[in-house]
């Protein structure tokens, strides 16, 4: 009884990896790299694009590999430019992506995980089920896709990728790593690693894997409470990865680095915006050289907390830079089309073609 063969991803392979697979069927090895570069640097769609590779070594991979490619399912565009993308992957699942347009800058906010496992009160994507982990070339597919987006919209292609989607990246750890080092690579996106930044909640071991690891990426902490006892409230991940371990962990990161950190911090009205928040925040930004961006609350169904008023939030601006702190306000973008931060959440009917 004849077996179907299952086909390969042909992107999980290295390119040592896709190199020994040429050999051992008898083909020559340098056409290997012309192959790793058709799937990373041009990212083709198919083996029917690569046309400088022959038509029978073309049906030979169409035989033994498969790319399983993103494609955009819906997307939407809001009155301020963004652009909100709800991908589809190979297996019917869907993640969304968004194209945040600025001045001077065009950033790319990119999934990492279908759904998350983190459940922080305040982020659409944390009252989702966590499916799976992306894999490296599914990250990879969003920036590729958001890059053509925003040349069709813009004329201008991406500057910058934020890995603040829907997901915890450092609990995908190894598919993080490596869509950066594809990102970044020549033979890849070839982008600076230093307008990529990687956002997470707080893991802490994962913090200094990241430094032992010589990962040239930005980290972002997601912070958004300065004590314990109110970050314990909202982000359960906290009760594991206190203030404590993450001081430790952030200076470790910085003393193998060199490098400074942000801190993501959304001011909630009546919850973490009173001046001895700010004295909290203040005393935590002591830890190491960071900047501090303050961002604008956007509400979910699923959660009753509300965006600080503008006379308080001004105050809480003051009370850090009038310290020395390095701070910034984030204003929502998207905010009509549920694309600004803490609003992405897949629904089912979107599964519908």
């Amino acid at each position: 009884m004849e077996t179907t063969q299952i086909k390969k991803d042909i992107r999980k392979l290295s390119l040592d990896e896709l190199k020994a697979w040429f050999v051992e069927n008898g083909e020559k090895p340098f056409r290997a790299k012309q192959v790793y570069e058709w799937l990373w640097k041009h990212a083709a769609q198919g083996f029917s694009e690569m046309n400088n590779v022959s038509l029978p070594l073309r049906e030979k991979l169409d035989q033994h590999f498969v790319i399983n490619r993103v494609t955009v399912a819906t997307q939407q565009i809001s009155k301020d430019g963004t652009i909100k993308s709800a991908f589809r992957l190979f297996d019917g699942n869907l993640v969304e992506g968004v194209l945040i347009p600025h001045e001077d800058r065009m950033t790319a906010c990119v999934s990492s995980q279908v759904g998350c496992s983190l459940t922080c009160k305040f982020c659409a994507t944390g009252y989702m089920e966590r499916k799976r982990n992306l894999d490296a070339a599914e990250i990879y597919d969003q920036v590729v896709l958001i890059n053509e987006q925003c040349l069709q919209q813009y004329g201008l292609p991406l500057t910058n990728i934020v890995y603040m989607g829907m997901g915890e990246p450092l609990l995908n750890y190894a598919n993080v790593v490596k869509s950066v080092e594809r990102i970044t690579a020549p033979d890849g996106l070839n982008m600076a690693a230093r307008r990529i930044t990687i956002s997470t909640a707080g893991i802490a071991k994962m913090i200094k894997k990241l430094a032992d690891d010589g990962v040239k990426a930005n980290l972002a902490l997601s912070l958004h409470a300065a004590n314990d006892v109110k970050r314990n409230e909202i982000m359960p991940i906290n009760e594991t990865n206190s203030h404590a371990t993450l001081s430790e962990a952030l200076k470790y990161y910085h003393e193998q680095t060199g490098r400074k950190v942000t801190y993501e911090y959304i001011v909630f009205e009546n919850f973490n915006d009173s001046l001895q928040d700010a004295e909290e925040l203040l005393r935590f930004t002591h830890l190491i050289p960071c900047k501090v961006n303050l961002i604008e609350y956007n509400p979910i169904a699923a959660a009753l907390f509300r965006n600080t008023d503008d006379d308080r939030l001004s105050k809480f601006v003051y009370y850090l830079a009038d310290r020395g702190v390095q701070v910034n306000v984030r204003r929502s973008r998207g905010k009509d089309i549920d694309a600004a931060c803490g609003q992405l959440a897949t629904k089912e009917k979107e599964l519908v073609m």
